[in-house]
């Protein structure tokens, strides 16, 4: 353990600068996701896909070590630790995510540290970063940090918002620094000495609405900040949502890749270079 790390709130801190806000992520937002989350059919969806697709690139492994960076309020460690297959570490900048973490995963090791600067060297066989790098300006050193943290041949699954064409108000609320394109973020992926297995969008079939709600925000100035996140809804369109986006799991389950939607997730692994 490095000489500078020290414990607040029982966490050991690599990057205690940061433990109580950045510039990359709007703290106050972490009470928020612990309230809607797990009713939240975005969220919902994508932690299946996630589960899904950890299972099938380590079905072969016994206990792999899984690593989240950027974990939040642990909801996707808590989808991840149901499987009760993997010894997890969830790793986040922020305490006020970890303190709704530890209440969630109390068995669950958890630190704070520095997306860019992992305290980890060819340690997991698996990371994950879902709706991470694009916070972060540095975010080609996040996943160089990401590879150091991978043992050889271990795999990264990480997901990302998609089209810069749908960039409006929620984007700039949230903090987010990009949108990406599939050509980019392989890209950075390859420049990080990981080699792509698999890419696929998802919000698919509800891209056309996505689209349609992100219109009516360009330009617009927040007045509140639910803007920040397409969370308000109501339980009917929550539940017509979450009916729509299983027929974009059951192509992903088929492992097709679906070509355009608001999200993309890539899976790709740990080469010798």
């Amino acid at each position: 353990m490095p000489d500078d790390v020290v414990t607040i709130e029982g966490f050991r801190c690599y990057a205690p600068a940061l433990a109580f806000g950045s510039a990359d992520y709007p703290v106050d937002y972490f009470d928020r996701l612990y309230r809607l989350e797990a009713q939240h059919f975005w969220f919902r969806a994508r932690n299946r896909i996630i589960v899904r697709t950890f299972r099938r690139y380590l079905q072969h492994q016994a206990r792999p070590r899984l690593l989240e960076v950027g974990c939040g309020t642990g909801y996707v460690l808590q989808g991840l630790a149901a499987e009760n297959r993997y010894e997890l570490t969830g790793l986040e900048s922020h305490i006020a995510g970890l303190r709704h973490a530890r209440g969630r995963l109390p068995a669950v090791e958890l630190v704070q540290a520095d997306a860019r600067d992992l305290p980890y060297q060819s340690e997991f066989d698996a990371v994950g970063a879902f709706d991470v790098i694009e916070h972060i300006g540095e975010d080609e050193a996040v996943l160089a940090s990401i590879r150091r943290a991978l043992k050889p041949g271990g795999i990264i699954v990480v997901s990302v918002p998609q089209h810069q064409w749908l960039w409006s108000y929620t984007d700039e609320a949230a903090m987010h620094k990009r949108r990406y394109a599939r050509r980019e973020l392989s890209s950075k992926l390859r420049s990080a000495g990981l080699s792509v297995l698999y890419c696929t969008s998802f919000v698919t079939t509800l891209l056309p609405a996505m689209y349609a709600s992100r219109l009516t925000k360009r330009g617009a100035v927040a007045n509140s900040k639910n803007d920040a996140y397409e969370f308000e809804l109501s339980r009917v369109v929550n539940a017509v949502c979450g009916a729509a986006m299983q027929f974009d799991e059951v192509l992903i389950r088929m492992g097709l890749s679906l070509p355009v939607g608001g999200s993309l997730l890539a899976v790709a692994h740990k080469h010798d270079r």
